[in-house]
């Protein structure tokens, strides 16, 4: 089937002298999203040629760590969310969801 439209989401990355990011801005026009500020980011994309997994994770200087916790629960809540769409495989998602429960727990992101 021919590609009936092609969708682009632009990541802009603002370096200091040491190349280390500064300011994180991404850009989804079909999403209505325009030069939106981020304090991190993680990308992943599948080679399945080389059946790897490749990826970017970026956070700026001035990203608090409380934060970041708060983005890397969430961030594994969605790819159980994510898994579960892909795979129906409802045992592992479970699985995946306690570890997410735990992983709060742990780091008293839940009250």
């Amino acid at each position: 089937m021919p590609v009936a439209h092609t969708s682009e989401i632009k990541l802009k990355v603002g370096l200091d002298e040491n190349r280390v990011p500064e300011e994180l801005h991404w850009s989804a026009e079909d999403g209505g999203i325009d030069n939106e500020e981020a304090k991190a980011m993680m990308l992943s994309v599948w080679d399945s040629k080389n059946q790897e997994s490749l990826k970017i994770d970026l956070w700026t200087k001035d990203m608090p760590v409380d934060e970041m916790k708060i983005f890397f629960h969430q961030t594994l809540v969605t790819m159980a969310d994510t898994f579960m769409k892909a795979t129906q495989d409802e045992k592992m998602t479970a699985t995946m969801r306690d570890f997410c429960d735990y992983f709060a727990e742990k780091l008293a992101l839940k009250k």
